[in-house]
């Protein structure tokens, strides 16, 4: 097999991205032919194995690609070869899963009773991968499975009452199944199990660009039905899954070491085990609350609250790749503020062509959060811009600090617009800001109402000027300034002209901002030790984003992979 990497292809009508599937093969069978200067006859077959967008140079936006090959009379053409990005690769053979003792008994035979709490990507890659394995595991939910919960969570989005245990946060696919779906991390795959991760996505229905491209994503809708794929394999696999069943104990043994022994359901039926894998979201506040009750050792955990931002699509779109982003799907972008002796402010969660939800999980408090489908074709982009929280500014030393500070913005954001998503531009909160008792920290001339000098020609600043919240969930104006701390909001305010300097027009005034961004990750970390178990209670695991050991779907699922792949190593040995 032969690599070739840096294929360049120029955007165009042929060479374009029509909102669903790339238009390329055609050109880039071209291309190939021509890097190898061999004739059409010697080509067989190809394979992109890697793809991203070069828009360095917005005069001349390319796609960049590699491919793996297979011609004929390959030795011919490698022998003449005097370019450095073609070159010859090994074909690798697949792993072999299945998983066998060291005396060559089958896992299944040793019953373990293993119990996962949690059906977010942690928990439900873990239950897969335990499955596979022969093992038998019970993934526990306390939310609705994917259909009913999306039934809840509309309902809730159209006005009525919310369900505290099946939510945006709550439910089968945990938060990140209400999300953009984006699958980059910044984990590094040492061990493989990233790419197990985005093979497994494909296997149950996510498209297979998301292997090489450069910043894959799957979308909300097409998550919801992979996890249900899941869900079912596992299932199949002798594993069983219930929804609607939310531990609220763990039972633990004394006797020698301190050993977990079982768990509690709220209905009060108790559940035999020999490991709990607490694979919890970052919003299971009550869990937490109960886990520092029996005396689990945790730790309070910096993290990061803000805003939502939001654009016109075309507006980013056409800032990030010039006059050629309507051959290309809808841009993202990152942005960092970071200045001596002052807190970071930086994008997060980048949902291009996407919504603002309401993604409440508690009675009488507010958060948001940023959501696209695969088509990313809303009218609208939107980012969390969020500001670095110690846990020196957290209400307390104690471990469940974080968690307060969190709910009582929640509940401020909650009152300030009854429960709907309090919006407001940019201009009118630093007009607000600065009128106000707290210190003026930026010249009101660095943002502006209207200012079309910061808007790009290639937009219509009209649609820019009267721009309208594009949310899911009832929204409402209101002031930011009255829920957020001086300390956010002045470094908020801090970060936007610099963003501005970045991306040009991005601190307009009728940028809209929408609040409270308070779920970025988990306030607290369930410490564990190096055989992946709670360091004070055997047989515990803390896994994924909510006990402290991931930041997204991807690195959740790995570090579900993680915990399986531990216990079945203790099994074997």
């Amino acid at each position: 097999m032969i690599k070739i990497n840096n294929i360049k292809l120029s955007l165009s009508s042929k060479v374009r991205f029509d909102g669903k599937n790339w238009l390329i093969e055609k050109e880039l069978n071209n291309e190939i032919i021509k890097k190898l200067r061999i004739t059409t006859d010697r080509f067989i077959s190809f394979k992109i194995c890697k793809q991203s967008i070069d828009a360095r140079k917005k005069e001349d936006v390319k796609l960049v690609l590699a491919v793996d090959v297979e011609i004929k009379d390959e030795a011919a053409l490698l022998k003449k070869n005097r370019d450095k990005d073609i070159f010859v690769v090994s074909n690798i053979k697949e792993e072999d899963k299945s998983f066998k003792s060291k005396n060559n008994i089958t896992i299944n035979e040793f019953n373990r009773k293993i119990i996962i709490v949690g059906a977010g990507p942690a928990g439900l890659f873990c239950a897969l991968k335990l499955a596979e394995a022969g093992l038998k595991p019970i993934l526990l939910e306390r939310g609705e499975d994917v259909d009913k919960r999306i039934n809840s969570v509309n309902n809730f989005w159209q006005g009525k009452p919310l369900n505290p245990s099946s939510n945006v946060q709550f439910g089968e696919g945990g938060a990140g199944t209400f999300s953009d779906g984006k699958l980059n991390t910044m984990v590094k795959d040492i061990d493989g199990r990233m790419s197990e991760v985005y093979k497994t996505f494909v296997q149950f229905g996510a498209d297979e660009s998301i292997l090489y491209i450069n910043k894959p994503h799957i979308g909300t809708d097409k998550l919801t039905e992979i996890v249900k794929g899941i869900r079912k394999r596992i299932i199949e696999l002798d594993g069983e899954v219930r929804f609607s069943s939310q531990v609220v104990d763990i039972i633990t043994d004394e006797k020698n070491i301190r050993k977990v022994s079982g768990v509690v359901l709220s209905n009060g039926e108790s559940i035999e085990c020999d490991d709990v894998i607490l694979a919890l979201g970052h919003s299971a506040r009550d869990t937490f609350e109960m886990l520092s009750k029996k005396g689990i050792a945790m730790e309070q955990k910096p993290f990061a609250m803000g805003v939502r931002v939001q654009h016109p699509r075309e507006y980013i779109d056409s800032l990030q790749y010039g006059r050629f982003h309507e051959f290309l799907p809808a841009a993202d972008y990152k942005l960092t503020y970071t200045q001596p002796d002052e807190r970071s402010v930086y994008s997060f969660c980048m949902c291009p062509g996407g919504y603002v939800v309401n993604a409440s999980s508690e009675n009488g408090r507010l958060a948001v959060n940023g959501m696209s489908y695969s088509g990313r074709d809303s009218e609208a982009s939107n980012s969390a811009v969020v500001v670095q929280i110690n846990t020196s500014d957290f209400p307390g030393e104690d471990i469940l600090a974080g968690i307060r500070l969190q709910r009582r913005l929640e509940e401020d954001a909650y009152k300030v617009s009854n429960g709907k998503i309090p919006v407001q531009t940019l201009h009118e909160f630093s007009n607000l800001y600065s009128s106000s008792d707290n210190i003026k920290i930026l010249n009101k001339e660095n943002i502006t109402r209207n200012n079309t000098d910061n808007i790009i020609s290639l937009f219509d600043k009209n649609h820019f000027e009267n721009m309208t919240p594009v949310c899911k969930g009832e929204w409402e104006y209101a002031d930011l300034n009255a829920f957020l701390p001086n300390y956010m909001s002045s470094s908020i305010l801090k970060a936007f002209p610099y963003f501005g300097t970045k991306m040009k027009g991005f601190d307009s005034g009728n940028t809209l901002l929408l609040g409270l961004e308070s779920r970025t990750s988990s306030p607290v970390r369930i410490i564990r030790g190096e055989d992946l178990q709670s360091i004070n209670c055997k047989g515990l695991y803390p896994c994924g984003e909510g006990a402290g050991y991931a930041g997204g779907i991807t690195s959740a699922a790995m570090d579900g992979l993680k915990v399986a792949e531990k216990i079945l190593e203790s099994i074997r040995g």
